[in-house]
């Protein structure tokens, strides 16, 4: 279910759609110069945080780390040559047909692209007597689905021993054309799935659809994040780290230089921090508390981390957390400690890394010298239900 209010704080759209199971908000266009590159502005993306905490609980918190992708693109506004209002902007497509008898299109949207063919091919036709048969867009089937059932997915798994989200995925994008993909999935080497190696964990993507997109032309690893998955779209971090590998698939598939992949690779990180809101780690601390450790506590912190990631994975748990402080002797109402991982945990994966370790332990180093100056004062009551110290 989408949901759609024209009643925001400047007379804009704001809308939530289901896609990819993540959620899209968004808002409606606004005058911007013409560029091949159009970027997401943080004024746009602080907007639209803005006006979508109205529609949601009170206890749920979205913070500028929430957002996992931010886009924007231009739309056309064409002039209409045949209206008698010069000025007369147009928000839909226009066929016109030149003296010359040129068939010309312009305007229009994605999602209208069938209604647009077909208008331009009957235009077409009746402009210069072909003789065909008027535009057949209507009943033509899209390639791989001729076939498709929307159980089509339990043959991927109990043909090939996929993982029953990624088949329902492949059977969703690619049609009877998943049979194709699956065949060229990798063993996992493991029970199950049998095949279909993932790009990241949390995102049905396979390696198999790189080599797939490859031998459909996809030429650059840009196309792969953005266009012939969508990883790009929902989750730039993700996208971020399958880059390496979508690179080395696509590399030896074409067979890319060491230059060529190391162009590539800055190529499409340049696109998702450019064009796709992609904020980098640390400009997002620079956004939270400011780190107020010494050295020597920075050091006693790092070996307490540590100790606890006994198997190095580079993150310890919310649990860890709890014991690192007990180990230190510092009590957090439970209230308070989710408030301020809220605050650290950036990238939203519900696990601390070290950089937001450092970030928790500042915070907390900060409370308890606002309670001990408090103290100073007199008896006072130290409120910890809302996160304050």
């Amino acid at each position: 279910m989408g949901l759609l209010d024209p009643a925001t704080s400047d007379g804009r759209i704001i809308f939530f759609l289901p896609w990819e199971k993540m959620t899209i908000a968004g808002t409606t266009d606004s005058p911007t110069s013409v560029t091949a590159h159009p970027i997401p502005g943080e004024d746009d993306i602080n907007f639209i945080l803005r006006e979508i905490r109205n529609y949601l609980s009170p206890d749920v918190e979205v913070r500028r780390g929430d957002v996992l992708a931010a886009w924007s693109g231009i739309r056309p506004l064409v002039t209409d040559p045949d209206s008698k209002d010069t000025q007369s902007i147009c928000r839909n497509h226009i066929v016109s047909i030149s003296d010359s008898g040129l068939v010309t299109i312009a305007g229009g949207k994605w999602t209208t692209y069938r209604s647009m063919a077909e208008e331009t091919l009957d235009a077409a036709i009746k402009a210069h007597g072909l003789s065909a048969a008027p535009c057949k867009s209507v009943g033509l089937t899209l390639e791989g689905g001729k076939g498709w059932t929307p159980t089509l997915y339990i043959r991927l798994v109990q043909d090939y021993g996929l993982e029953n989200e990624v088949a329902k995925h492949l059977a969703a994008t690619y049609g009877g054309k998943a049979f194709d993909v699956a065949k060229m999935a990798q063993v996992t080497g493991q029970r199950w799935p049998i095949v279909g190696k993932r790009l990241v964990s949390e995102f049905p993507y396979i390696e198999a659809e790189v080599l797939y997109a490859v031998r459909e032309y996809a030429c650059t690893a840009t196309d792969v994040i953005a266009r012939r998955t969508r990883l790009g779209f929902l989750n730039v971090q993700a996208a971020d780290e399958a880059l390496p590998r979508i690179v080395q698939i696509m590399g030896k598939e074409l067979d890319w230089s060491e230059e060529k992949k190391t162009e590539e690779l800055e190529t499409a990180r340049k696109f998702l921090y450019l064009e796709m809101g992609y904020r980098s780690r640390a400009e997002q601390l620079t956004k939270t508390t400011e780190i107020n450790l010494d050295t020597q506590e920075v050091a006693r912190y790092k070996k307490r981390f540590h100790k606890f990631d006994k198997e190095s994975k580079g993150f310890i748990t919310t649990v860890d957390v709890q014991q690192v402080l007990e180990s230190i002797n510092v009590q957090i109402d439970e209230n308070a400690l989710h408030e301020i991982l809220n605050e650290v945990d950036l990238n939203k994966n519900g696990q601390v890394e070290i950089d937001e370790f450092m970030q928790l332990m500042s915070a907390v180093k900060k409370g308890q010298t606002a309670e001990e100056t408090l103290d100073k004062r007199g008896p006072v009551t130290v409120d910890r239900s809302g996160g304050g110290f």
